[in-house]
């Protein structure tokens, strides 16, 4: 099974709402490339080695970390990765749908989080 990205940018509030975003992918990514950490930064990103079949999110998963603000993620990778970070971020956040793009082998989403 070889091993693609899941590449997820976040951009509105602070660096702890992107690392609780972050925390709540690693259930089903594993850990990500590096944890956002610029303070100062006004888009983050984080990189995921996906499988080419993620784990399922669990139903009963907790809540993710309080959001100081509304962030914006755009999470990019294979069809099944970014619908199981889909479903994952929905599950740990109050999520709405922004809109999705589809290419031959690659689909992006965009989701705004908000507190």
């Amino acid at each position: 099974m070889s091993d693609t990205q899941l590449t997820v940018t976040l951009s509105g509030g602070g660096v702890d709402d992107a690392r609780a975003v972050v925390r709540a992918l690693e259930g089903v990514f594993g850990a990500p490339d590096a944890m956002p950490a610029d303070d100062r930064a006004t888009v983050r990103t984080a990189t995921f080695d996906s499988p080419d079949a993620p784990k399922a999110p669990t139903e009963t998963r907790e809540a993710g970390a309080p959001l100081s603000a509304p962030v914006t993620v755009t999470v990019q990778g294979t069809p099944q990765a970014v619908e199981a970070a889909s479903r994952t971020l929905a599950q740990a956040f109050s999520t709405r749908d922004e809109g999705a793009a589809s290419g031959d082998q690659e689909r992006e989403r965009e989701l705004l989080l908000v507190p």
